[in-house]
């Protein structure tokens, strides 16, 4: 199996070949192809790299597939004995990745 952990906006993700991936929404446009040089390990059958903190030369190849909205929440503020309350919701913006190689 092979698999790879990369850092992405700001996040750690494990990442597999074939594999879909949401993550914060990123400035790129739908189809375009997005190379990520901050792979921090990669694993590779009984293979395995550590980066220290970076894996040298390695990369993962990322198509991104589109953007969407995450499921509504509530965020409720409230103070009691003050007659005070709100409520609005909050909906993410994100981008929809799959990964399409792992190179090290």
């Amino acid at each position: 199996m092979k698999y790879a952990i990369i850092q992405l906006a700001g996040k750690q993700f494990q990442v597999e070949p074939d594999q879909e991936l949401i993550v914060d929404l990123l400035p790129e446009a739908t189809g375009d192809e997005l190379k990520v040089t901050d792979v921090l390990l990669v694993v590779d059958g009984d293979k395995i790299q550590v980066g220290t903190p970076l894996v040298k030369d390695a990369s993962v190849s990322l198509h991104v597939e589109h953007n969407q909205k995450a499921k509504k929440i509530r965020v409720v503020k409230y103070k009691s004995k003050s007659r005070y309350r709100r409520v609005y919701g909050h909906r993410q913006s994100q981008t929809v990745l799959k990964v399409t190689g792992i190179s090290a």
